[in-house]
């Protein structure tokens, strides 16, 4: 396993896009959650914001990024049919994607880490001059405060789903442009789908939605008021993961390459 490791790592960091998209992540992922900071005031009149949620926002784009990185991470071998040197160098097939999977969900939260704690702290700076003042009955997101720290920790573990989620997919699909589409579907379509149909089914949509499910876990108000707990949510996305990797793994090990 060890071997497949570093191979898998060795790949990685020798592709420039795997630098530049988690780049990228990292950094689309704080833009957004600052300006959504940015752009939103106290107003007396108005609902009780979710500062902590709206202050990691930007994990709704930075995902595509990183959905992106993990079908690649198999999707290139395919396109460029290196995928037969892959499997000649590694031929336990299950040990290479597991060793995939392994490099994927690593680079996801060491970006979503960065992405998500730099999210809450830069809003840190920005609340309290829009008004989210203890006086007004809101605490600054601090990590320090437990519910914070959990969406934040969370945030990260939820983009490391979402990539073994796309690098299932990848596996199965064996093509990245076809891959990219689903998942992107799957992310984004869900909660469309969600403002057209009967309120049961939309908050039933809501439980087991990758997207809708998984980021309850950035809730800190309200939580017993949502459709789905938070790690009950993450633990939604964590089993489409498996079972897309499940999905995967049967026919990279019953197909040929």
């Amino acid at each position: 396993m060890s071997n497949a490791l570093h191979a898998e790592w060795t790949k990685q960091r020798t592709l420039s896009a795997t630098g530049w998209l988690l780049l990228g992540a990292v950094t689309l992922t704080i833009a957004l959650g600052a300006t959504d900071a940015a752009e939103t005031d106290y107003t007396p009149a108005g609902s009780i914001q979710d500062t902590t949620k709206l202050s990691l926002s930007g994990i709704e784009l930075g995902q595509a990024l990183i959905a992106i990185v993990a079908v690649l991470a198999i999707g290139n071998e395919y396109s460029t049919r290196t995928i037969h040197v892959t499997l000649t160098a590694m031929p336990r097939r299950a040990t290479m994607l597991a060793a995939k999977a392994t490099v994927v969900c690593g680079l996801a939260i060491a970006a979503g880490t960065i992405a998500a704690f730099g999210s809450v702290l830069a809003c840190q700076l920005i609340f309290p001059r829009n008004g989210f003042t203890p006086a007004h009955g809101y605490s600054t997101p601090s990590l320090t405060h437990g519910p914070t720290l959990r969406a934040a920790a969370g945030s990260a573990l939820y983009l490391a789903l979402i990539a073994l989620l796309s690098l299932g997919i990848a596996t199965a699909l064996r093509d990245s442009a076809t891959s990219i589409g689903l998942v992107l579907g799957l992310l984004y379509l869900f909660p469309i789908v969600q403002q057209v149909v009967d309120p049961d089914w939309q908050r039933h949509l809501k439980q087991i939605g990758p997207m809708t499910a998984g980021l309850s876990i950035q809730t800190t108000i309200n939580v017993h008021n949502q459709p789905i707990g938070p790690w009950s949510g993450l633990g939604v996305l964590a089993a489409w993961a498996a079972v897309a990797l499940l999905v995967g793994g049967v026919r990279l090990r019953l197909s040929d390459a």
